[in-house]
């Protein structure tokens, strides 16, 4: 007598189960979708998240700070999408940026990068630096020396504190390491129709627009601009990161929540 063996037959699910598998699959990748674009959408046109990299902008921006940029600030252009696509020129309801701005754009001669600097000069501003103070059409912006302090991302070094005063009354406080420092002395830049003269608030470590465009920033297109820095969600000490959780906590002191100024 010969053994024969039996295999059993998986059976399929019924249909009503699998049209229920398909209908659940789509939804979940049709909302994983929708969220997608909707981030997209807010990041492009409303606000837009930030780190700062470096200390151009100390000490109102340091390195770490996590920021919130107001897009339609400005009006939109091609900065203002993703991967600075080359869609054509212009900003579709643009409006000048004020003296005194901090501003995120596109750095001119490599888009891909993103900086932040303080707007100094307006078209048709001529604007030129002497011995550290800054003249707007031949008047200087007044400035007030309120004492020493540690460079907050190189507490070796010691910097001066100057207050900087716009004459509508607008002020902030920049960084001066001293006389004699590069940037100090620049000619005087006439600020072309539709273009902004940039400068860091570490005024003797910012690469900004009293340098060419080849080095630093040079005269800024208004189609670059990103939007307005407008707040310092929180600020993260070197070396925290995204994928390392055990960083997440590593928070500078007294940086939450801190208006741009």
């Amino acid at each position: 007598m010969t053994d024969q063996s039996h295999t059993a037959a998986l059976s399929s699910p019924p249909l009503h189960l699998q049209q229920g598998l398909w209908r659940e699959g789509f939804e979940f990748v049709r909302t994983i979708g929708l969220a997608l674009l909707a981030a997209v959408a807010i990041q492009t046109v409303l606000f837009q998240p930030f780190t700062i990299p470096s200390s151009s902008m100390e000490p109102g921006l340091v390195t770490g700070d996590y920021i919130v940029v107001r897009k339609f600030a400005y009006g939109w252009s091609r900065a203002s999408l993703p991967f600075h696509p080359p869609i054509g020129s212009g900003r579709l309801f643009g409006r000048n940026p004020a003296r005194g701005d901090v501003v995120v754009f596109r750095l001119p001669r490599d888009p891909q990068q993103t900086w932040v600097k303080r707007v100094i000069g307006l078209p048709g501003d001529r604007i030129q630096v002497l011995g550290g103070t800054v003249f707007v059409n031949g008047r200087a912006l007044p400035q007030r020396a309120e004492g020493l302090t540690r460079d907050h991302d190189s507490p070796l070094r010691t910097v001066l504190q100057v207050r900087e005063t716009q004459p509508d009354g607008r002020t902030w406080v920049t960084y001066d390491g001293g006389p004699g420092q590069p940037g100090d002395d620049t000619g005087e830049h006439v600020v072309p129709a539709g273009q902004y003269f940039m400068m860091g608030d570490n005024r003797d470590n910012s690469l900004d627009s009293r340098w060419p465009s080849e080095l630093g920033v040079g005269l800024l297109p208004a189609e670059n601009i990103v939007g307005k820095a407008e707040l310092v969600v929180a600020s993260w000490k070197p070396g925290a990161a995204l994928w390392k959780p055990w960083t997440w906590l590593n928070l500078q002191p007294g940086r939450l929540l801190r208006p741009v100024r």
